[in-house]
């Protein structure tokens, strides 16, 4: 491993320089440090999904999918520069470790703001995100100081975060619409910063870690639905009424979410970043999971929905019910088929059962168990691709 210690460098493991990693460096796999970081965010996307859920309940559609958009962009975006730094430049040293750890607090500060940004109020949503931003600013400006060839990259994201942290606070003092469209303004100036940095030189980032790094928070995204669905089917049932319907909704459930790991994984990430090999590839397909992992956490949010509606406990109607969970589903399909498949497969059943099998799953919200079809249709593709790549070499 790169950063064992032999008896010699024992002293110096508290800290190590931060150099650039090896883009090409064997069996790079997640650290520990990596994985809390992971679990810790995810409790930030578990309430953000609840508060979906609370919204979507009490008929507050339009609200509620807003300020979930607007939540996640947090949560995502901190996470997202957290794990292409730590590709780049993780030392795996106390300050590194440290500097992780204020990160963590800030995702966690979130996760304590999200309430109240449902309500309107982002305060304490953008304290903790200013935390982790500017955690992120002094892990840049170690990176300038000890590695040279990156060194404009580094000072120009320090500076363009530090500047979006500044526009992030003047705009919690501006007030309704203006305040609106401030957060979109800031939204795309952050998305920015690192369009314009890598222009400059590109870090170095591992494809396969990088893949890894997406593909297990694809999976606790994937987990924290299941656990949603789980509870609510179980607060149902101890009613002691509608058991029949939520037990197949249950297994609905399971077979969809199933379903979706099963075509995430089915195409490797990293064939995809190593296929494409540019700055935009690696832009597009990081930005774009954005989608994924937003759509994957809305659809636990779905499911809830239908559980309170088989068992009685929600009054919205049946076609927003269904929606809450097709929607987000057939986002995530396309998304897929976008980020790891593409229109120009050369496997055409797959390149098109994609998009075909989105549009049935829309489809399916005005007909009869919507979920259950939704279901059976995600499964289809699932043995489409089975199929259709039958026999075929694995790729690299």
């Amino acid at each position: 491993m790169a950063h064992e210690a032999s008896p010699g460098n024992r002293i110096r493991v508290w800290y190590r320089p931060m150099r650039a990693r090896d883009t090409t460096e064997g069996h790079r796999a997640s650290t520990p440090l990596e994985l809390l970081f992971d679990l810790c965010f995810v409790v930030a996307v578990g309430q953000a999904a609840a508060q979906l859920h609370h919204a979507l309940s009490e008929g507050h559609v339009g609200h509620g999918v807003l300020s979930f958009g607007m939540v996640f962009f947090a949560i995502w975006w901190g996470w997202l520069n957290f794990s292409w730094f730590a590709s780049a430049f993780d030392t795996d040293d106390v300050p590194y470790r440290l500097a992780t750890l204020v990160q963590i607090a800030g995702g966690l500060t979130v996760a304590a703001g999200v309430d109240k940004a449902f309500e309107g109020d982002f305060t304490i949503v953008v304290i903790g995100y200013v935390l982790m931003r500017l955690a992120a600013v002094t892990q840049w400006l170690r990176a300038a100081r000890q590695a040279p060839e990156i060194r404009s990259t580094a000072y120009f994201y320090a500076i363009g975060i530090t500047l979006c942290q500044i526009l992030w606070i003047v705009r919690l003092a501006i007030p309704g619409t203006a305040g609106f469209v401030g957060f979109f303004v800031v939204l795309v100036l952050e998305l920015a910063v690192p369009a314009v940095a890598e222009a400059r030189t590109t870090t170095p980032w591992h494809s396969h870690h990088i893949a890894e790094r997406y593909g297990l928070f694809t999976l606790i995204v994937l987990g924290e639905t299941v656990l949603s669905a789980t509870n609510a089917v179980k607060e149902g049932i101890a009613e002691g009424e509608h058991t029949g319907e939520l037990v197949s909704l249950a297994v609905a459930g399971l077979v969809l979410v199933f379903s979706m790991w099963w075509l995430y994984f089915d195409q490797p990430g990293h064939a995809r970043l190593e296929r494409g090999n540019s700055r935009w590839t690696a832009l597009s397909w990081g930005y774009g999971h954005y989608l994924i992992f937003g759509s994957a956490a809305a659809v636990g949010a779905g499911l809830e929905l239908a559980v309170g509606f088989d068992s009685g406990q929600v009054h919205v109607s049946g076609i927003v019910t269904a929606l809450a969970v097709t929607i987000p589903v057939a986002i995530f399909l396309l998304s897929v088929w976008l980020l790891h498949i593409g229109p120009t497969n050369e496997c055409r059943p797959i390149a098109i059962g994609f998009p075909a099998a989105a549009v049935l799953v829309l489809a399916a919200s005005f007909g009869p168990a919507p979920i259950h079809v939704t279901a059976v249709l995600a499964a289809i593709l699932v043995g489409v691709t089975v199929i259709a790549t039958h026999g075929e070499p694995e790729p690299g």
